[in-house]
């Protein structure tokens, strides 16, 4: 307790310091991303960049959903070692705004005439393999009062919403305790949390449902949006021990952070890998075993061409498998590899890779090869445009964190858990 008692004050101190330089760089590194993106157009066309860009903003507006839903978890259950780690959430919350803007063009572009370039239903005219239209298909009119252009904008925007206005209640709470110390800004957030993870568990299903399980609007799975909330959850705590350790490094968190709280981290990291296993296998098994060619198609056209030969898409398949599950599942049985800076940071860089990997997976597929009318391949698919996007959103998205980081506390240093959270221990 002393150390901690000792060492505290610098560290609190330099929530005053100048992070002007990594807000320069996060925001040039953005724009470069961006620039290189709207650059692609005159290279790869329209469809693929859409694609990259909807891959992009997807990767990165999931990873700030996992850390609303965090926080607000942590709120609702009065989590005590979680307080250090909240605070550069509640940071990273501050990007909600930013991500709704980047996610602008993609609604643009569908309402500017080009309605089929990402989501093919929201052409009627769009005709199909089999010779019809999309208005004529059993499978659309059946889903037609969801599936449609105003309700897309109108629940796309409802989410954005959603996620701005809790993300500002919870901040807003939590950086006037820093001042006042007042309990009723606890009480606040435990309310919030309360109804926002509801809230936030819709709104997610919803965003991941429309951006992405409709670009095959054929297919049906109940396990989808329970999917996006592990990407989204393991990818936030992959993002949050970056920025605990990046803090650590410069000096902010010496003497508060402390093995134990890395260690809960990766607990989690190796809890919501299991979970991601578990759901990810159900969903397969369940259209497997149920042998629905409503269901089926979905992984046939991630596994074998028209040739009934393996395709590139399988193979990624497999290594999701491999690189999403099995690998940080044995990586993280280990303690140490939960606790050690050299070990950890490695296994958290290698999450969110593999989670880039999975959103691709889902998204890219639907971009069809004009001949053979199958997914284009893999490597075929101008990563570099994937690339190009999600270092753009990623830099908009670490200048938004960067601009909030002087506006408050390093640490929530008035929080009723705060004594709790710097003695941690397992």
């Amino acid at each position: 307790m002393s150390t901690h008692a000792a060492t505290a004050p610098a560290a609190l101190s330099s929530s005053e310091t100048s992070v002007s330089s990594p807000a320069a760089k996060a925001l040039g590194v953005g724009i470069a991303g961006i620039v290189l993106t709207i650059l692609g157009l005159f290279v790869s066309g329209g469809k693929v960049i859409a694609f990259s860009w909807l891959t992009g903003v997807t990767f990165w507006t999931a990873i700030a959903i996992g850390m609303l839903m965090l926080v607000m978890i942590h709120h609702i259950l009065d989590a005590s070692w979680s307080v250090v780690l909240r605070r550069q959430f509640e940071h990273a919350l501050s990007a909600f705004p930013w991500l709704a803007l980047l996610f602008a063009p993609l609604v643009i572009v569908s309402l500017t005439g080009n309605h089929d370039l990402i989501w093919k239903w929201m052409n009627p005219d769009y005709i199909l393999a089999n010779g019809h239209t999309i208005g004529h298909d059993p499978l659309y009119v059946k889903k037609a009062a969801f599936l449609n252009l105003p309700m897309f904008i109108a629940m796309t925007a409802l989410c954005f919403i959603v996620w701005i206005w809790l993300s500002a209640r919870l901040r807003k709470a939590s950086f006037a305790q820093d001042t006042d110390g007042d309990l009723k800004w606890t009480y606040m957030n435990r309310k919030t949390a309360a109804f926002g993870l509801a809230l936030g568990a819709v709104t997610l299903t919803l965003a991941s449902i429309y951006w992405v399980k409709s670009l095959d609007y054929h297919w049906f799975s109940t396990m989808f949006g329970v999917w996006f909330f592990a990407d989204c959850v393991r990818g936030a705590l992959s993002i949050g021990v970056l920025m605990l350790l990046w803090l650590y490094q410069r000096g902010d968190l010496k003497g508060i952070l402390n093995t134990n709280h890395l260690h809960s981290a990766g607990m989690l990291v190796f809890a919501f890998t299991v979970f991601w296993g578990y759901i990810t296998f159900s969903q397969y098994f369940l259209i497997w075993n149920a042998n629905i060619p409503e269901e089926t198609f979905w992984y046939n056209l991630r596994e074998i061409t028209k040739a009934g030969e393996p395709s590139q898409w399988k193979y990624v398949g497999m290594f999701l498998l491999f690189g999403h599950f099995l690998a940080p599942f044995l990586y993280l049985l280990s303690y140490k590899n939960k606790v050690v800076h050299s070990r950890i940071k490695p296994a958290v860089i290698w999450i969110l890779f593999v989670i880039l990997i999975d959103v691709i997976y889902n998204i890219a597929p639907a971009v069809k090869d004009y001949t053979t009318g199958e997914p284009k391949a893999f490597l075929g698919l101008g990563l570099l445009w994937t690339f190009t996007s999600v270092v753009g959103v990623g830099g908009i998205f670490f200048w938004s964190y960067f601009k909030s980081f002087p506006k408050t506390k390093l640490i929530p240093i008035r929080d009723p858990r705060i004594t709790e959270c710097l003695t941690h221990h397992e």
